[in-house]
């Protein structure tokens, strides 16, 4: 199948991209991993003895990331649709969390442990009009917030990808209302162009 003239621009930049020959050169397994990386720098989110559940894991990146910097009895387990390599010390659940049984599955893993971090990187598939994408991306973010809300033990903390636009705002202060420190970062491995930040809320209510 041809490809468009913007998805041919797409390949030729994703391959000369920095943070993509960077991630090949440390081997991992998305660019994704640093802005990550950067946020940790800035907050240190990511600390030994905590318990995290990564949702929209896959291709696995952030999990490699926050697995390295986790002791060996604490879980981390990532959730996605799409299937997922195994990874070392990361629980993997392949489903739809939106359904009952996925997130049986995930209590069952967790078996009454604490979570303190709940990240999503998780974005729809892009059609390029905003319209369609703004809405379905913000439906994402909520069903992280509501996995946060069912899942977090008090004081924990989340990060979770939002595209500015209709609906950010309302979003964002509907997380003000759970979280006592929220914060907005733009890490630079964010492509400029994209209207992609990171919401980061601390002190689960």
């Amino acid at each position: 199948m041809a490809r468009s003239k913007s998805s041919n621009q797409w390949m030729q930049e994703h391959f000369e991209d920095e943070y993509v020959k960077m991630a090949k050169a440390q081997g991992y397994r998305s660019r994704a991993v640093f802005k990550l990386s950067e946020i940790q720098e800035k907050d240190a989110l990511i600390k030994a003895g905590m318990n995290i559940v990564d949702l929209g894991a896959a291709p696995g990146g952030w999990s490699q990331y926050a697995q390295q910097r986790l002791g060996k009895s604490n879980k981390l387990v990532a959730l996605d649709i799409l299937p997922m390599d195994a990874i070392d010390g990361v629980d993997f659940i392949q489903g739809d969390f939106r359904e009952e049984a996925v997130l049986d599955q995930l209590y069952g893993v967790l078996n009454g442990l604490p979570i303190h971090l709940v990240l999503s990187d998780m974005a729809p598939n892009m059609s390029g009009n905003k319209a369609i994408d703004q809405p379905c991306s913000l439906y994402l973010c909520e069903l992280a917030l509501d996995t946060a809300k069912s899942v977090l033990a008090k004081n924990g903390s989340f990060l979770v990808k939002v595209f500015q636009g209709e609906g950010f705002e309302a979003f964002h202060r509907e997380v003000q209302q759970h979280f006592t420190k929220v914060i907005i970062r733009k890490p630079k491995a964010s492509r400029p162009r994209s209207n992609e930040v990171y919401i980061l809320a601390k002190g689960f209510k």
